[in-house]
């Protein structure tokens, strides 16, 4: 049953060995200050190159955008020399690897800059606590950008997009989703503005265009994905008509010719989405031609299943990547998944442990 998703897939000019993708995982393993990628890393992504794509950990554009303990950047030319270890490696595993191009927006704490207030659509604060090197720390409120800053972020998204292509990626991914800084833009909960970037969805949509146009002109449309999530609230951001929003976004998805659509669609158990909002990847289907993959909460079956249908074209898979660097293969046989043990404590902790070292299904036969 699960066969078609060892079928070879085309998304835009990237070609991939199978339909079965790992999501883009925070785990907190850079070098920090300054950010930097490690030989760490390399191992952990080279052991998982037999995805037929891996999509990075969410990497910072700029020091403004980034603000999560030991996670990566991808603005200096430190990290951009720090990446290409791990992207040959991977290759050289016989993998294929694009880069998820990030900025947290008002999930930003103020710690990370100097003391001065995040980036946001509007001035809003986000619910809950944030991460800091010093422990969680209440959100603060955020300022609203300037529309004479809005070309700024939009070059530091493009300068990133040119860093990861030196650094050796096949592509990149626009991190929109999640109540990141381009889901504020998008979303009326938090987009508040009376400008030419709030109020219709067309309007809210011009952000998230804007990046991705500086992002094309670096790479082509056929080596640029997009990450969205338009099932409720992530993070404190939400929308009250999530169809009209998102359908925008997929028509400028469309209009650009993207490579690939991926979408978070949270089943029982999952995070950053309320399961009792209507799914949006049948309306995004019929607007958006391109490759779309869905993510979240699958099995092998279930995988299967979908791409067989028609639903979608391959599946991402995030935290069973965790504990199954092999995923692809026990899919392929249909062995279980192996349980993510202290999780989640070693997802975000440094060093090797809970990262680097789960045994592939041949070595636990061998054990």
């Amino acid at each position: 049953m699960t066969d078609i998703l060892f079928q070879p897939l085309k998304l835009g000019a990237i070609e991939v060995k199978n339909r079965i993708f790992m999501a883009p995982l925070t785990r907190g393993r850079a070098a920090e200050p300054p950010f930097t990628p490690n030989a760490l890393m390399a191992t952990y992504y080279r052991q998982r190159a037999g995805a037929g794509l891996i999509i990075s950990e969410a990497t910072g554009i700029s020091r403004e955008g980034l603000g999560w303990p030991s996670a990566p950047g991808i603005w200096s030319e430190e990290q951009t020399e720090a990446w290409k270890p791990v992207t040959e490696a991977v290759h050289e595993a016989g993998g294929t690897i694009v880069l998820q191009l990030w900025h947290m927006g008002r999930l930003v704490h103020p710690d990370f800059l100097d003391g001065n207030p995040p980036v946001s659509a509007s001035v809003t604060t986000a619910p809950d606590h944030a991460y800091t090197p010093q422990g969680k720390k209440p959100y603060e409120p955020s300022r609203a950008l300037g529309i004479h800053e809005i070309p700024r972020v939009v070059e530091d998204y493009a300068r990133a997009a040119a860093n990861a292509k030196r650094a050796g990626f096949d592509g990149v991914q626009l991190h929109a989703a999640n109540g990141y800084l381009v889901d504020q833009f998008l979303r009326d909960g938090t987009n508040l503005r009376e400008d030419e970037y709030g109020g219709s969805p067309e309007n809210r949509t011009r952000f998230l265009r804007e990046v991705l146009e500086g992002i094309v002109s670096e790479w082509g449309a056929d080596r640029v994905g997009i990450r969205l999530s338009p099932n409720g609230d992530s993070q404190g951001c939400d929308d009250s008509n999530p169809e009209a929003t998102f359908g925008a976004a997929a028509r400028v998805c469309e209009d650009l010719g993207l490579a690939f659509v991926e979408l978070r669609e949270p089943g029982p158990d999952g995070t950053f989405g309320r399961t009792d909002v209507p799914k949006q990847s049948p309306m995004i289907r019929q607007i958006y031609s391109g490759p779309l993959v869905l993510n979240s909460d699958y099995d092998g079956a279930g995988a299967a299943a979908d791409v067989e249908s028609g639903k979608c074209d391959a599946i991402s898979f995030g935290r069973p990547y965790i504990s199954n660097p092999d995923l692809d293969q026990r899919i392929r046989v249909g062995a279980e998944f192996a349980p993510n043990e202290n999780v989640p404590k070693s997802w975000y902790f440094p060093g090797p442990d809970g990262y680097v070292d789960y045994p592939t299904l041949a070595e636990q036969e061998v054990a």
